[in-house]
Formats: structure tokens, sequence, C-alpha cells
């Protein structure tokens, strides 16, 4: 289907992301969720005709990464400069944050000509996602009281709770892999917890998987050892999900038996739940020997499940015995990354390039989110630039 279809046919959903902040993949509608995933794919496609896309002339894409990042940070860039945005990032600690300047008042005094603020805040359960919302509320009062020409959406680049850029990447990724959405149907999906010589990783890539891919009417087993819990809520969300949506989901604590005719595996680690809770109450009280104590503890506890690594054995147990594997990257590589962790080097290796293509979708996913908020009807501004035609590199 030609892009003039394709962009036809943005037309047909019933989807308003105009003005709307994206933060949690199950506040939107199966609709947005699509004119996500479309728009994402016409502005990769634009890029492959080399036809820019550039819809700002001006304006800032600000960027605050509350913990480390490689693939999320120059996605959210590459997304901001494909539409014309210039990215800020904000370093906390050059800021005045130190010196008591509020959540309010920070959310105002980097928004003046800002039309978009994508957030990473993973480090703290129970506060990521409620800082994104407390500077939403900031946005909306800066611009109902004219401090604000225009109020900024705002991205979440990854919190607490979700890591909705990632996990509509691996939907497009699985979208391509299997020609559709409705081809996903009836798709076993093992969300399975690896081993890591690390233990705090946050919860909200497998939680993000579980609670989107169920909406697709996909088999999904959630595999982790006794006590790897993850946040019983968003647990229940794709309970409900899988029910509403014809699919099935499912908790199992062996990823051996899991992995058992899968057609996709995705095999990472996390942080169970009530060490996440622990971990934030002694972040909060700058505990550091809790902290080092707790590490300590959870380390042991790992050491004791290094079985749950996906290797050539298991996989061979998988769909004819060649499951798509998928990661969020950067995955603990046996041998390679670390001494022992979540895959094995030969089995990764199969994958790796995969892994990379699933990572690519990212900044268009991002740029769609960002186009979405800005353009209430997405349809008419890319048909828009498909007619004016300008070239990205001047050939």
């Amino acid at each position: 289907m030609n892009l003039k279809n394709r962009i036809q046919q943005l037309k047909e959903l019933n989807s308003d992301l105009h003005k709307e902040d994206f933060l949690l993949t199950w506040e939107k509608s199966e609709d947005d969720l699509k004119m996500v995933l479309e728009v994402a794919d016409i502005l990769k496609e634009l890029r492959d005709q080399n036809i820019s896309p550039k819809v700002f002339d001006s304006g800032l894409a600000v960027s605050i990464f509350r913990d480390n990042s490689t693939r999320t940070r120059f996605s959210y860039a590459s997304a901001a400069n494909l539409l014309g945005l210039e990215v800020q990032d904000m370093d906390e600690e050059k800021s005045q944050i130190a010196h008591g300047e509020t959540v309010r008042e920070t959310a105002n005094m980097i928004s003046f000509l800002t039309d978009m603020i994508g957030i990473r805040d993973d480090m703290y359960l129970g506060e990521g996602n409620k800082y994104m919302r407390e500077v939403a509320d900031a946005l909306d009062e800066g611009f109902e009281k004219d401090v604000l020409p225009s109020r900024p959406g705002i991205v979440n680049l990854q919190c607490d709770m979700d890591h909705p850029t990632q996990s509509m990447a691996d939907l497009l990724h699985l979208k391509k892999e299997y020609g559709s959405l409705e081809n996903l149907k009836g798709k076993k999906m093992v969300m399975s917890w690896a081993y890591s010589p690390s233990y705090g990783k946050p919860l909200s890539v497998p939680q993000g998987i579980i609670a989107l891919m169920t909406r697709y009417g996909m088999d999904i087993e959630l595999a982790y050892p006794e006590g790897y819990e993850l946040i019983p809520e968003i647990v229940e969300i794709a309970q409900k999900n899988a029910k509403q949506s014809g699919g099935s989901f499912k908790i199992s604590h062996d990823m051996t038996e899991a992995v058992k005719d899968a057609d996709i595996v995705y095999a990472k680690s996390w942080a169970p739940f009530h060490i996440m809770q622990q971990r934030t109450a002694l972040l909060k009280a700058s505990d550091k020997e809790g902290l080092k104590s707790l590490e300590k503890r959870c380390l042991l506890e790992n050491e004791k499940q290094k079985e749950w690594e996906y290797d050539n054995a298991k996989m061979k147990l998988t769909k004819e015995g060649k499951a798509l594997y998928m990661h969020c990257l950067p995955a603990d590589i046996s041998g390679v990354s670390c001494k022992e962790g979540e895959v094995t080097a030969d089995t990764f290796e199969k994958f790796r390039i995969k892994t990379y293509h699933e990572a690519g979708f990212k900044p268009y996913i991002i740029a769609a989110m960002m186009f979405t908020n800005k353009f209430k009807n997405p349809a008419k501004t890319l048909n828009k630039i498909l007619k004016r035609g300008l070239k990205r590199k001047g050939v």
C-alpha cells in the first residue's frame, strides 16, 4: 500500500491524542495505540524515502533523565530532530532544584518555548509516574494562567510502572515480524525473568509488556522464580486485558517449562516488587549502608537462580525451535558483558541484529507520540508533508 493510502486510512481511526500526554499504554484506547503505531511507521517510511517530515521550524523538546540511558535518550533526541525540534537536556545538578526549586516552578521555567517534555524517572517505586503527573498539573496551571503560550506535551520515557515507548516499539517490531496486529492473536509470548549479576533493574519493561501485549489476543505467560513478583495492580490489568481480547494470561515459575512451544521469548531481569519497595524507602532516607546490605542480600538470592538463563537448549523447546527472541537492551550476555547473565552469547548472537531492528523503532514511536500530541488531524498534516515533498538531503 502506498503512503497516500496508508495516510488516508488514519481517518478511519476513532482516536484523539491531541494535547494528551502519553504516560501509560493502558490509559489509551486501541485506536489510540494503532494511531501511534501507524504514524510511527509512516514517519519511518517518509524518512526511508528521503522525504523530510519536519513540522517545526523552532521550539524545544526538553528531556529530563533521572536515570542513565543510551537507547531512549538518543531515540528521544532523534525523534525531536526528525520533526524539527531542538533537544535541551535538563541536568538537575546544574539547575536550582538542589536549592529548593519546586517541581511546579521548574516545570514552568523550562517550558516558555517548549513543545514537548520527555521524562525518565524509574528509580523510585510509587514516585516516577507520580512525578510526571505533578509536572503535568503544573503545566496545566501555567497555560491556564497565561504563563505559558502553549502547553507542552509529556511523553513517558520510562517510569516505575510502564515503559510505553519501549513496549510500543516492541509491538511495532512484532507487527512487522508477523505482518499485522491481527496475526498476533493466538501467538504465545513468554515474558520471563532472567538471571542478572545486578539487582536493581526496574519493573517497568515486563509490566509494560504484559499490559500491552494482552490487548491483542496473545497467550502471554509471565515466568519468574518464586518471590520475583511485579506490581499486583498491573498484573490485574494484564489479566483483564487478556480476557477482553480473547487471549490468555498465566503466571509460572519454571523458565524451561514456560518457553515450550513459545512463538516469542522476552528474557529480561527485574528486581522483585517487595525489594523495590524496600529500595525506594532506603533511597528516600539516603541510607547508604542499608542499600549496601539490601544489595548484598539480593545478589545472594539472585545467585540461586542462575538456571534462569535463556540458551540454545531452551530455545529448542520453543515453536519449531526458533522462537523470536526479544530484549530492550542492553542484555546481560554470558561471557560477553558479564560472566553469567540473562542469555548465552551464541543464543543472543542469533538474534542480535533483530534486537537492533527492535530498538530502531523507538525513535519513530516517540516521534509519533509527539506528532499526535501536537496535531489534531495527523492525516491532514502527513498529507501536507507528502505533498510538499521536501527532500531531507539535497539529492
